[in-house]
């Protein structure tokens, strides 16, 4: 990509994040994202103050809600986010970090996968090449940097399992 193509890309990039996901109005947010290359399902509900990293790799299903002050990073593989997944104020899910055995800090990177009912409270991060299972609950305040067996409740730094979900899971938190 040339430098004048990374400069407007880059451009663009900071008016999506720092002004158009700031403006109250719903349908300009989603049609935006939709602008921006978002894979976008039916019937969400975005929040204003989001940031996307990359967001021509963020895939968002159908009905899902996303919730203030939430950062999707899609620069170091796709993030995929499937139906009706609830993710709580200030999260961060992450697909890129850096190496901490590194001599020189290079970066790694994870496709990360959030299955179908899954419900991320507040606050949490997720960590590249995690993939949290259909029905899971990620408590508040967790950091999960492994992968989140369907229907568990995991909690903590790093989360682990604190209980299982026993729900039928027949709801729409958008």
């Amino acid at each position: 990509m040339s430098k004048i193509k990374i400069y407007f890309y880059s451009f663009f990039l900071y008016l999506l994040n720092h002004f158009f996901f700031y403006i109250p109005s719903h349908s300009l947010r989603i049609l935006v994202m939709k602008l921006f290359k978002v894979r976008l399902g039916r019937k969400n509900t975005i929040r204003v103050y989001i940031k996307m990293l990359k967001p021509s790799s963020v895939i968002i299903g159908n009905e899902c809600s996303i919730n203030q002050k939430v950062l999707l990073d899609g620069r170091g593989a796709e993030l995929i986010i499937g139906n009706f997944v609830d993710i709580g104020y200030e999260t961060n899910i992450w697909t890129l970090e850096h190496d901490p055995h590194s001599d020189t800090h290079d970066v790694k990177a994870g496709k990360v996968i959030i299955e179908d009912y899954v419900w991320i409270a507040s606050g949490v991060t997720v960590l590249p090449g995690v993939t949290i299972g259909k029905g899971a609950v990620v408590a508040a305040g967790s950091v999960v940097t492994k992968d989140v067996l369907s229907m568990n409740i995991v909690g903590g730094v790093p989360a682990k399992i604190i209980g299982e979900r026993r729900s039928g899971l027949n709801y729409s938190p958008a």
